[in-house]
Order: structure tokens, then sequence, then C-alpha cells
């Protein structure tokens, strides 16, 4: 009990156990709704070019919409902002299950999912309010962000696998209109949560996070991890295919989510020693080095259930990474743009899981799904360059929370 004690303090927040599991429910469908459009599309046009291209102009837009809709949320408040803008991508939605379902022009289906692009960063608000309720107490912090960090692990985990159940149990929409349910009634139980909502900042001076110094480069370092991500995914699905054991690739790369959620939950009753600055580095080196272990046991081996092992065990090293980088977010961005800066950050990553997405594929297609396992590690190996680099830099931009005096 004792070795759960952070996370009772945690909870013992007035409010927090309501905010959270509202924003549980709407972060849920974040894992669903990109396999629930492909099966949707491509079953009903069949097509997974189709399919593959209408949720990356999603991405896409998201990209661009989603640090404008922080900006908002930053400076009009979380509920103002997240509700309508939620309802309208519900809307978007809406419009592309019937665009589907109802032999629309291709056209249109990119239309209906640019328009979901509207979702708002419901992780990043969680860690918005957490920060607000925490300012004074930096443990107490870094055991929600590590909290955090394996709700958003579980999240991605639990939403493809019941997204994949939904379609193909019932019917090829059911997965979008399931998610689009959870999504609203999620945002609108966090929404009601006012209590504990960070107070707006209409008329902050402070400027974009884009300027903060130490920014630019920490979503650059996002940029290399989200690689990692989309590199491991693609690969380990084409590996798995190569040995007629496609079906089992999800359940492969929910071990690793599995693995890195236990981590982040172990990691907030640790408490850190030393600046965010000092311990990225290391962090990031851990995820490279256990990053060999996939390597070698796809390319030694050739056995998937040696690398389901190799990948829970790598998993471990990821969630230690994110609370560190997203703690870096946090000290670094100016004051009143923490929503802004956070998503700036989940955009680097996106943008990166995209990227890695791509080369993963190229070098599984290319030359060998053992050979693609080179991306992810050498996209961590990136990322470890770069935060060596920002050892030893001051934190100028939103200064950190300095420890009380016991």
């Amino acid at each position: 009990m004792s070795r759960l004690a952070p996370y009772h303090r945690l909870f013992a927040v007035p409010g927090a156990r309501a905010f959270t599991a509202g924003n549980l429910l709407a972060r849920l469908p974040m894992g669903m709704f990109s396999v629930s459009a492909v099966v949707m599309i491509a079953g009903q046009r069949g097509s997974y070019a189709l399919a593959g291209a209408v949720t990356a102009t999603g991405l896409a837009a998201s990209a661009l919409v989603a640090p404008w809709i922080a900006r908002l949320v930053d400076r009009y408040g979380q509920a103002r902002v997240a509700v309508p803008a939620t309802l309208f991508a519900m809307l978007g939605m809406l419009a592309l299950v019937l665009c589907v379902r109802g032999g629309a022009p291709d056209w249109t289906l990119f239309a209906a999912e640019a328009a979901t692009a509207t979702i708002p960063n419901t992780g990043g608000m969680s860690r918005a309010r957490w920060a607000h309720l925490l300012k004074d107490d930096p443990d107490a912090l870094h055991t929600a962000n590590s909290f955090e960090q394996a709700a958003d692990e579980l999240c991605f985990m639990l939403g493809p696998v019941l997204a994949a159940f939904l379609c193909g149990t019932l019917f090829p929409e059911a997965g979008t209109l399931v998610g689009v349910v959870l999504l609203v009634t999620g945002v609108l139980l966090f929404a009601a949560q006012r209590s504990t909502e960070p107070p707006p900042h209409p008329g902050t001076a402070a400027g974009s996070p884009l300027r903060a110094p130490g920014i630019p480069r920490l979503l650059v370092v996002c940029l290399a991890l989200g690689a990692v991500f989309g590199a491991m995914e693609v690969v380990t699905i084409a590996f798995a295919d190569a040995r007629g054991h496609g079906t089992a690739a999800g359940v492969v790369l929910a071990l690793q989510a599995a693995g890195s959620c236990a981590a982040g939950l172990v990691y907030g009753v640790v408490r850190p020693s030393g600046p965010a600055e000092r311990r990225h580095p290391w962090n990031v080196a851990a995820m490279t080095v256990l990053l060999t272990l996939p390597l070698l046991a796809a390319t030694a081996a050739g056995s998937l259930p040696l690398l389901a092992a190799a990948l829970l065990v790598a998993g471990m090293a990821t969630a230690p990474t994110m609370v560190t980088t997203m703690a870096l977010v946090q000290e670094r961005t100016p004051e009143g743009r923490l929503n802004e800066g956070m998503t700036l950050a989940v955009t680097g990553l996106l943008g990166g899981i995209a990227c890695g997405s791509a080369t993963g594929g190229w070098v599984a297609e290319h030359l060998s799904p053992q050979a693609g396992y080179g991306v992810p590690l050498t996209a961590a190996g990136t990322a470890l360059l770069l935060s060596l680099t920002a050892l030893g830099r001051p934190v100028v931009g939103r200064p950190a929370i300095s420890r009380p005096p016991h």
C-alpha cells in the first residue's frame, strides 16, 4: 500500500477523480478512430489506399488545427472551447459515416475527415489541470504526469482492439459511432468539472511557445520519438504478416504498450533526481539500448513470440522518456500557453509517426521486415543526439517548479 501512496494522495485532490474519469472516457476513442475509419472505408469502397489517404488527411488537418484550438483553450478556458470544438468534430465524423454509407464521391470523405480535426487535445487539457492543481508540489506533479502517460498507453492499447471488435462483430460503422458517443460524453463530463479547471489567460502577453527557448529543440526530439513509434507499428505488422500471423500483430503491439503502461505507473512512485533536462538523455539512451532487442529478436531468431517479449521489455523505456519530455515542455512553455505548448509536442509526435510509418514501410517492403527494425533504432539514436545537445542549457521559458523545503 505504501508504494501506491503517491497515487492515493494524487486522487485525494478534490475533483481529481471526476475530471480524470471524464477525460479517460474522452481519450479512449483517440485509439479507435483511425482503425474504425480504415475498416469502414475499405469495407464499403474496397480500397485500402483510399482509406489510408483519408486518415492521413485527418492527421495532417489535426497538425494544423490542433495548436490553434489549444491556443483558444488557453485564452478562453477549457469548457468554453472544448465542448463546441468536440461537437463540430462530431458532425464531421457523422458526415463521414453518411458519405461512406451513402456512396458519396470520394472527395466528400476527405472533407468530412478534415472537419474532425477540431477534436481538442484531451490529454493535454488533463495535464494542464494537474499542473494547475499541483503547481506547488513537484513530486505529486511527476506522479500525475506518469499516470497520464500510462493512461495514454492504455487508451491506445485498448482503442484499436475495441474498434476492431465493434466493426467486426456489429457493422463497419460501429467503431466510429461508438467512438463519437464516448468522445462527446467524456468531454461533457470533463468540462463540467469547473472547480479544477485552470483559469483562462485572455490578456496574456506571453509569446508563442515556438519562440520559447528550448521548445523548438524539444519539438524536433518529439518528431524523432514519433518516428520510433510509427516505424515500430508498421514494421511489426509486416514482420507478423510475413510469417503468416498477421492477426497476431495487434497482440504483439499491445504488449509493447503494456510494458510502457506498467513502467509509467512504476515511474510515478519514484522520486525523480535532478532536473528534467539532465534526466532526459538518460531516458532516451535507455530507450535506444532497449530498441536493439527487437532488432536482435527479428534478425537472429525470427521468432514472433521472442519478438513479442523483446517489445514488452523495449516498451518499458517509452513512458519514462515521454513523462520527462512532457515535463520539459511544461517547464519551458510560457505562462498561460500550456495547452498550446503540449499540443505542439503532440503535433510533433504525430508528424514523426507519419514519417516513421512511411520510412519503416518502405524498408520493410524493399529490404526486409527484419531490416525495418533498424528504423526505430535509428530514430531513437537521433533523439538521443538531439537530447544530449540540450544538456546544461538553462530553462528560460516557463519557470520550473521549485521544490518546497521539507
